[in-house]
């Protein structure tokens, strides 16, 4: 049976398949409306990777497509794993993770600059705006002149796992051949750096008996969970299958600070911006556009920060902070030592001609708030009958203009499409005071 699988990853895991103009800064307040989670973009890998010290928990997530039992995948490790060093996590916690640290669109309305209480505004004081035992399969097997050998082979619910170390990457590609792994081409070249650098090979199928029994319509996430000064991503492998560029997401969870991008460049995505009240039903749309303008306008080369924030708070909220148990499912291991958990959400988009290296990250002990926040203003559109309306009325205009030009600046959209959209803010009729009736005799009543 057929499955849309949205589960394990295909940055670096899908080598194989198995046998066949921004206003003034505001405070983080407002309304959330609604937010741009990783659903948005095609082809886009999720991982959570909780890292202290040198310990490093990887939980990995993708949209593979296709039938189960086409299903496998090879992830480089700095180091072998045990089987009690592997878990089957839940789609929920990376659900949930994405939810928290999505882009965000906020609202404001404007209070009536006739209320007793907007005398401010007439002299411009308001601003608008359970580990199991190992396997009796854990003997190292060599396994001939091909210089492959098995560190280890487990089962770990419908997932059967082999460990392989490997001494040339071509006789690793015939080896796998031979097992009836399907390699696409120049597999060989680009396995061949991890062997130099020692890495050992994590070999995932499916065992369909026991995914039957699981009752799940997708694959689950596999954690691993290691010790190594690595503190890596690899991505190289997953580029072999790829058809264009690829999105990968990655939640990472720190007791430390932010996390950056070593060896590219980390660059924060447009934040703060006030944008048209229409947005609101194409915020997904917006964002999708104002990544692609971003990406385009840094050379395609970099890491895009999206959000960075200590995990017990946030403001404005998308949804819920995890809980403390909801982190554990996330790999958090450091919080029974009183240590604080930051996380930073940091999304590439990458290809063969710009990505050459898989991403290597560093820890920071930068704990400032960032999110990747935009603005969304509504008038107050009851009638206006004081002296402050009409001069609320042209700012109003000109608020308007600056959001679509903002607007314009970010997607790259026709600015006089944009001016189309825009609702202004109509004068209201005014109401006749009684006290200001004709005094002429002849008027007519």
């Amino acid at each position: 049976m057929k499955l849309f699988l949205k589960s394990i990853i295909s940055i670096c895991l899908s080598l194989l398949l198995m046998l066949s103009n921004t206003a003034e800064a505001m405070a983080f307040c407002g309304f959330y409306v609604g937010g741009a989670n990783a659903k948005l973009f095609n082809e886009a890998s999720q991982v959570i990777i909780a890292h202290k010290d040198n310990k490093t928990i990887l939980t990995m997530a993708n949209d593979f497509q296709g039938a189960v039992k086409d299903f496998a995948l090879v992830v480089p490790v700095p180091v072998a794993i045990k089987r009690e060093q592997v878990n089957i996590g839940s789609k929920a916690i990376i659900d949930k993770l994405d939810a928290f640290s999505q882009p965000r669109l906020v609202e404001y309305t404007d209070a009536d600059p006739c209320a007793p209480s907007q005398a401010q505004f007439e002299s411009g004081g308001i601003s608008l705006n359970q580990p199991v035992a190992p396997s009796a399969r854990n003997q190292r097997k060599p396994t001939g002149d091909l210089g492959v050998t098995v560190e280890d082979s487990f089962k770990v619910n419908e997932y059967e796992i082999l460990i392989l170390s490997a001494k040339e990457s071509d006789g690793l590609e015939t080896w796998l051949r031979r097992k009836g792994y399907q390699l696409p081409n120049g597999a060989s070249a680009v396995l061949q750096p991890y062997i130099r650098q020692n890495m050992k090979f994590f070999v995932a199928k499916v065992d369909l008996k026991e995914f039957n029994q699981t009752g799940q319509k997708f694959l689950r996430p596999i954690q691993i969970a290691y010790q190594s000064p690595k503190f890596m991503l690899p991505i190289r492998l997953g580029m072999l299958n790829a058809k264009g560029d690829q999105d990968l997401v990655a939640y990472i969870l720190s007791p430390k600070g932010q996390v950056e991008v070593s060896n590219y460049r980390t660059v924060k995505v447009p934040t703060g911006n006030e944008i048209p009240e229409f947005i609101k039903e194409d915020f997904g749309k917006f964002y999708k556009a104002t990544f692609q303008r971003s990406y385009e306008k840094e050379n395609k080369k970099v890491a895009f920060l999206e959000y960075a924030w200590d995990v017990s708070n946030c403001d404005p909220c998308s949804t819920e902070p995890p809980s403390e148990t909801e982190l554990k499912q996330a790999g958090v291991f450091w919080q029974n030592d009183s240590s604080r958990t930051f996380i930073t959400r940091l999304h590439v988009r990458y290809s063969r001609a710009k990505f050459a290296e898989d991403l290597v990250f560093q820890e920071t002990s930068n704990q400032d708030n960032f999110q990747g926040r935009y603005v969304m203003n509504h008038p107050f559109r009851d009638k206006m009958t004081c002296k402050a309306a009409d001069k609320y009325r042209q700012q109003v205009s000109v608020r308007q203009e600056r959001e679509v030009q903002n607007l314009t600046q970010l997607t790259g959209w026709p600015l006089a499409d944009l001016r189309r959209r825009v609702k202004p803010l109509v004068a209201s009729t005014p109401v006749r005071n009684v006290d200001d009736k004709p005094f002429w005799p002849w008027a007519k009543p």
